[in-house]
């Protein structure tokens, strides 16, 4: 019945819309977008859009579909839709911004989103529409640095008890930095944790005799590392000459000491955006 209805998806949300006005009050000013996904386990050879992508659920190994949906502050849904599993979060927007114009006509409304899904060229269309269509869209992290000096000598204003914010801007658009004290502790924390485990693993490879042994061991404690890794310096003693035929071939490290130390600058510089 669902496959059936599917062709007069457009038809239903019209109706649907005007009844939750009359019966909730609903308004539609302001638009929440965003996407999962949902994996599918097997080969799923009959489903077109089960396709390998980028997986939310941890799951890189099944293929599955990405459900991108619109909806108002109080939970009520404009607009979905189910695309291939691959689809890319960047390329989603523009057809949702066409979708919800044609369905509910022109209006000034303010599309909330996440920092993957608009790209810097829809941005400008969306400024320059007519007429124009606001957003709130977090921005990536490298933003933080790039205007610091802008947002770094204006005062904070406290929001609530742990959360303060500045607003600069810049051009047509308003910025907004937050501060909050429990993500800068929990964000400190996290990355802490994950140096004492690096630091941990590489004391214990100062025993490895064997440079290969030794570079898989180390690899595996960087990829658990993740980011954390990057605030430690490695230095890594160069392969012993090659042994003489019929001996092992298995390359030795030199005389010399496999050492590593914490970078305490990239470490300060790291924990002063926490929390923003």
């Amino acid at each position: 019945m669902l496959d059936r209805l599917l062709e007069h998806r457009p038809a239903l949300f019209t109706p649907l819309q005007a009844r939750w006005q009359d019966l909730f009050g609903a308004k539609y000013e302001v638009l929440l977008y965003d996407r999962t996904s949902t994996y599918v386990e097997g080969q799923a050879a009959e489903i077109p859009k089960a396709q390998f992508g980028h997986s939310r659920d941890q799951r890189p190994d099944c293929r599955q579909a990405v459900i991108a949906l619109v909806v108002t502050p109080e939970g009520f849904p404009l607009a979905y839709e189910v695309m291939p599993g691959n689809t890319s979060d960047k390329t989603t927007l523009r057809e949702f911004l066409a979708k919800i114009e044609k369905q509910y006509g022109q209006a000034s409304r303010i599309w909330i989103m996440d920092r993957g899904t608009p790209t810097e060229e829809v941005l400008a269309e969306m400024r320059a529409a007519d007429p124009p269509v606001h957003y709130l869209v977090g921005t990536p992290r490298a933003r933080l640095r790039q205007t610091r000096a802008q947002w770094a000598a204006l005062p904070w204003q406290k929001v609530k008890a742990t959360v303060a914010g500045k607003l600069f801007r810049e051009g047509a658009e308003l910025y907004v930095v937050a501060q909050s004290d429990g993500r800068q502790a929990k964000e400190s924390a996290m990355r802490r944790k994950k140096l004492a485990r690096l630091l941990w693993a590489l004391r214990g490879l100062r025993r490895e005799t064997s440079r290969d042994r030794l570079l898989l061991r180390l690899g595996a404690a960087k990829a658990k590392a993740g980011r954390a890794a990057s605030l430690v310096e490695i230095n890594l003693p160069a392969p012993a000459p090659a042994q003489k035929k019929g001996k092992s071939q298995i390359p030795k490290l030199a005389s010399g000491s496999f050492t590593f130390a914490l970078k305490r600058e990239a470490l300060q510089a790291a924990e002063l955006y926490d929390g923003h």
